[in-house]
């Protein structure tokens, strides 16, 4: 792959971590990648995530761990912003 694609593509991950968690560390950005990726997947595809989730129990068990660690993460974030009026 073009080494310039991915450092721009990692740099967007990166500020998607930023903004959505507050963190950027590189287990942070892979929790991203797959948040997003299998986000996307449900979205378009849900029949396929629904027999992986069938099929893979552990795996549905961490994917819906890393949700609500993300969630949790941008929920503290948005508390600490003050309020925009």
């Amino acid at each position: 792959m073009n080494t310039d694609f991915e450092n721009e593509f990692n740099s967007l991950v990166f500020k998607t971590a930023e903004l959505i968690t507050g963190d950027t560390s590189p287990e942070m950005l892979e929790k991203i990648k797959i948040w997003a990726f299998f986000n996307h997947v449900h979205k378009s595809l849900p029949a396929l995530t629904s027999h992986w989730n069938q099929t893979h129990p552990e795996g549905k068990a961490e994917v819906r761990r890393i949700f609500e660690e993300i969630r949790d993460l941008n929920q503290a974030l948005q508390a600490k912003k003050p309020e925009q009026t």
